[in-house]
């Protein structure tokens, strides 16, 4: 009743899962990622257990194929089980039981195992692996989510849609740093997750994501004026304008791409302009 495909970015030092099921909140079951670890996705009929577990063995050094066939060895409900495994080097191993629903089966290659169970045709799978592989250069997230999308394109799970999820963790990559989820967002039940997971995705982008600072825009006079201007219209009238800005930044989770007021990021500028979004 799902797909998922786990990869990793060993240039970026990311490594991720995205999944979508015919199954309510499937991002609060199948994903595990831990940065310079790995990743696993456990579905089908999903053991909780190997989440953790994979994740600890994987912490021990274990390579993929090797967390693969200790945990599915160790389980006597191995044949409901399917299971991807990346590790932090980028090997990769997929599982899939003898008693998975058709059609069921798996495709791992260079940095990413594909899998899913009670689809339409193996065009699913397929779907996953070759558009994983074709966007290398691109962001893992993204590629992440193109995965999803083609995947469905292709046929997807043969019961339909409720929800998918996608993951990235990369060290010291989270909220402020002091976590290491780069990116973790869910739909847990929408007609189409995958659309609606994508949408939820651009708005962190925008909240979140990073423009170089050699791109950022020297404030000027002119520019600074304009800024004064904007954020007094918006409510915003405090003394000095640094304050001002701080409270409208703070107000609307721009902080993640503010540092005072000589240079600003030209997508903060447009969120004060009214463009962002």
């Amino acid at each position: 009743m799902t797909y998922s495909i786990v990869a990793c970015d060993l240039d970026a030092r990311e490594w991720g899962v995205a999944v979508q099921s015919k199954f309510l909140a499937v991002g609060a079951v199948v994903p595990y990622a831990a940065a310079e670890v790995g990743a696993l996705a456990t579905q089908a009929l999903a053991n909780l257990a190997y989440g953790p577990d994979g994740l600890d063995l994987l912490r021990q050094g274990r390579s993929a194929s090797e967390v693969l066939t200790q945990l599915t060895a160790a389980d006597d409900g191995r044949a409901d089980r399917q299971l991807g495994v990346v590790d932090r080097a980028g090997a990769s191993a997929t599982y899939t039981g003898t008693a998975c629903v058709d059609w069921a089966g798996g495709i791992a290659g260079p940095c990413f195992a594909a899998q899913g169970n009670i689809l339409v045709s193996g065009e699913t799978v397929e779907a996953l692996a070759s558009t994983f592989l074709a966007s290398n250069g691109e962001p893992l997230v993204e590629r992440l989510l193109a995965c999803l999308r083609a995947a469905q394109a292709a046929g997807g799970d043969r019961r339909g849609q409720q929800s998918a999820s996608v993951l990235v963790v990369r060290e010291a990559g989270g909220y402020g740093g002091g976590s290491d989820r780069l990116v973790d967002l869910r739909v847990d039940d929408h007609p189409t997750p995958i659309a609606e997971l994508e949408r939820v995705f651009a708005i962190h982008r925008i909240l979140f994501g990073q423009t170089p600072r050699s791109q950022w825009l020297n404030v000027d006079d002119t520019l600074r004026a304009e800024i004064a201007d904007r954020l007094r219209t918006l409510g915003y009238a405090q003394e000095p304008l640094l304050d001002a800005f701080v409270a409208w930044v703070d107000t609307e989770n721009y902080e993640e791409r503010a540092d005072g007021l000589d240079h600003i990021d030209p997508v903060v500028l447009a969120a004060l302009r009214g463009e962002a979004g």
